[in-house]
């Protein structure tokens, strides 16, 4: 088959969305299927069209950005040119323009299917409050206009006003999860480099620096870990400066985190690559997503995390709980508690044993060709069904 895939941002833009379409699209490439990725060109340096992996990159010129959105001039003419080449559509949400595409896929009888990722939860002020009802009318028409809806966990899908709205077309679809093998050379080399003086135990967040990522909560919770561990280390693992839409949430945090990076207590690690990442979590003691909202509805990080045998903290979101409900290696605290997850860090510093779990049945679950299988099976199906 020749898959479009579509979505606002892709590589080399780090989050767990576009991750997430880079391992879907390279997984169906060695199942043997032709991938596009129509996406937005949103730093004028990279190139319009290129390989990447097997995977067809064709990105569209921004004219101006509105907010965190792009505006594309040329979108629409690209998504009709590539669908007509193509035998699905397979769009990512939440999207601005995916309505327009999921309404061509209507058209030409092209099965059409709408990955869920998130629900759209965005900062307070007048002009969001302007656009946010906007986006919502676009993807509630990408979805009416869609065959299929996936979404990453039940727990979700049933507590998301936008999926419980298209229950009829939803089917869960666990997402894919990967790194690469690494040597216990590059885990101990990593080690030297970021925790020389082997200070114990080791916190983390793998995440871009955004307010509903819920840092404060993590550095509010700190100076009480401290009192009983004070050798205590935090890692930030992903970007921390001029994250879009972020600047004024990490000017506000960063004089209390300059403290602990003067007293050799904070990191920022800045954008790792995958390998890095593999070497990165043998070396943690918990990996912590303390998010404040359903726009994050699962966490990769943390099954990358449970991969190497690291257990997680998260807070109590649908699907965002359900890693550490799966492999009994983690914990869930409520949202926003910072006391709770001072509580939670202490438990499993003071009980390692009891987070092992099975590191190698999660990478056995989550497996990135189990997951591009899963949407094959749903493309021959909706195929079927239009004939």
């Amino acid at each position: 088959m020749k898959i479009l895939t579509v979505l606002t941002y892709y590589r080399p833009h780090t989050s767990g969305l576009t991750i997430y379409v880079e391992r879907l699209a390279k997984s169906l490439v060695q199942l043997g299927h032709e991938v596009t990725v129509l996406t937005s060109q949103y730093e004028k340096d990279l190139p319009r069209e290129e390989m990447q992996d097997g995977v067809k990159i064709v990105r569209a010129p921004v004219l101006f950005r509105v907010s965190k959105g792009v505006i594309m001039p040329t979108f629409g003419w690209l998504a009709w040119k590539l669908a007509f080449d193509n035998d699905v559509i397979h769009l990512h949400l939440p999207q601005f323009d995916a309505a327009g595409v999921a309404f061509r896929g209507r058209l030409l009888r092209i099965p059409t299917v709408t990955t869920y990722h998130c629900d759209l939860d965005l900062p307070s002020g007048v002009f969001n409050r302007i656009v946010s009802p906007i986006i919502n009318i676009m993807n509630s028409l990408a979805g009416m206009f869609s065959h299929r809806i996936g979404a990453y966990t039940d727990d979700f899908a049933s507590n998301s006003p936008y999926l419980q709205r298209f229950a009829a077309k939803v089917q869960v679809i666990l997402p894919p999860v990967n790194l690469p093998e690494i040597s216990q050379e590059e885990i101990t080399s990593f080690q030297e480099e970021h925790n020389p003086q082997r200070k114990h135990p080791i916190i983390a967040m793998a995440t871009r620096f955004a307010s509903e990522k819920g840092v404060e909560i993590l550095l509010n919770a700190f100076p009480q870990v401290l009192d009983r561990y004070p050798d205590a280390l935090i890692l930030y693992a992903g970007q921390y400066q001029d994250v879009m839409g972020e600047e004024a949430y990490f000017d506000r945090l960063y004089p209390v985190i300059k403290k602990y990076q003067d007293q050799g207590q904070w990191e920022f690690l800045g954008v790792l690559d995958p390998a890095q990442m593999a070497a990165f979590y043998p070396n943690l003691d918990v990996l912590v997503v303390p998010s404040l909202n359903s726009t994050e509805t699962f966490g990769l990080v943390q099954i990358e995390a449970m991969m190497n045998g690291t257990p997680t903290i998260a807070s109590n979101l649908p699907g965002v709980r359900i890693p550490s409900r799966m492999t009994g290696m983690g914990e869930v605290v409520p949202i926003g508690d910072s006391a709770a997850l001072v509580k939670a860090l202490l438990k499993i510093f003071d009980n390692p044993g009891n987070y092992i779990g099975d590191p190698d049945q999660v990478t056995e679950q989550f497996d990135p060709l189990k997951n591009a299988r899963g949407y094959e099976v749903m493309y021959r199906q909706i195929q079927e069904d239009l004939k």
